[in-house]
C-alpha cells in the first residue's frame, strides 16, 4: 500500500516490545524511517539493532518536554513526522476501592496524557511545516469500549484515549491529516504474559487456567497476535484508508461487537 519510494517519517511510542516493536519491523522493512521510543535503553537499541530503517530515542512519553525532545530529535532535519503511532501503555489491576491515587495517577499519565502529548505534538509540527497529510493512531484497548471488573483506571484511560481521537479527528477532518484508534483483546505479547503471572500469584490458580481465563473474553477463545494489531495500523496509515477517521477499530474477535 505505501511503497519504498514513498517514504515516510513514523514515530512509534512504545517500541521496545510487542505490538510496538513489531510495527517497528513492519514499517521499516516497508521502507519507511522508524523512530521508536519508549525509557528501556537496551530493549530499544534491541529492536534498533533489528533494521538499519529503525531509530531508537530514550524518552517518557508521559513528560511534556521529553515529549517536545522526542520530536525535535525527529524533525531535526525541517521534516516531521507524517505517521505517529501512540502505542506505549502500561497495566494494573485492582478492585475500585483498592485503586490508590499512585495507581489511578499512573494509568492515566501514561495511558491518556501520554497519548495526548504526543498527537498534539505531531499535529503542531505538521501544522508548523505546512504539512496537511498525516497518519495519527493511537492504541486504545477492548476495554476502551467496554468496562471490565478490577481495571477501573485502565478502562477509564482508555475511554478517554477514544473520545481524544474522535474529538481530534473532527478537528482535522478538513485536511488530510486522519486521526483513529486502534482497539486489541488480549494480546500474545510480553505485558499480557505479566498479567497472566499477576493473575496466578493473586488467585493461586495456575498460569495455564489464568491464559485461559483471558482467552475466554473473547468469543474467539484465544489471545490475539502481535502482527494482527500491526496489520490494522498499517491499513489505517495508508492512502485507501484516507476516508477512516475518528475510529476505533476492534482486533478482538468480536468482544465489542
Amino acid at each position: 500500500m505505501m511503497k519504498t519510494a514513498e517514504m515516510k517519517k513514523v514515530v512509534i511510542t512504545g517500541g521496545s516490545s510487542g505490538v510496538g516493536a513489531d510495527m517497528a519491523l513492519r514499517f521499516a522493512a516497508a521502507g519507511h524511517q522508524v523512530f521508536i521510543c519508549g525509557r528501556r535503553e537496551a530493549a530499544l537499541a534491541d529492536i534498533a539493532s533489528k533494521h538499519s530503517l529503525i531509530t531508537a530515542v530514550t524518552a517518557d512519553i508521559s513528560d511534556e518536554a521529553e515529549v517536545a525532545h522526542l520530536f525535535d530529535q525527529v524533525g531535526a532535519d525541517g521534516v516531521p513526522a507524517s505517521i505517529v503511532i501512540a502505542n506505549a501503555g502500561i497495566a494494573a489491576s485492582a478492585a475500585i476501592d483498592q485503586t490508590s491515587m499512585a495507581l489511578w495517577n499512573q494509568m492515566i499519565s501514561v495511558n491518556l496524557t501520554g497519548v495526548f502529548l504526543c498527537l498534539r505534538e505531531a499535529v503542531a509540527r505538521l501544522k508548523a511545516a505546512d504539512q496537511s497529510w498525516g497518519r495519527l493512531v493511537a492504541i486504545s484497548s477492548m476495554t476502551g469500549k467496554k468496562g471490565y471488573p478490577y481495571i477501573s483506571a485502565y478502562s477509564a484511560s482508555k475511554h478517554g484515549v477514544i473520545g481524544l481521537v474522535r474529538s481530534a479527528a473532527q478537528e482535522l477532518a478538513k485536511t488530510q491529516i486522519t486521526v483513529n484508534a486502534v482497539c486489541p483483546g488480549y494480546l500474545d505479547t510480553e505485558m499480557t504474559e505479566r498479567s497472566i503471572a499477576g493473575i496466578s500469584e493473586k488467585t493461586g490458580m495456575s498460569e495455564d487456567e489464568a491464559r485461559k481465563r483471558l482467552e475466554a473474553f473473547s468469543p474467539q477463545r484465544r489471545l490475539f497476535a502481535a502482527s494482527e494489531v500491526t496489520e490494522a495500523v498499517y491499513f489505517l496509515c495508508s492512502e485507501p484508508a484516507s476516508g477512516i477517521t475518528g475510529q476505533a477499530i476492534s482486533v478482538d474477535g468480536g468482544e465489542t461487537a
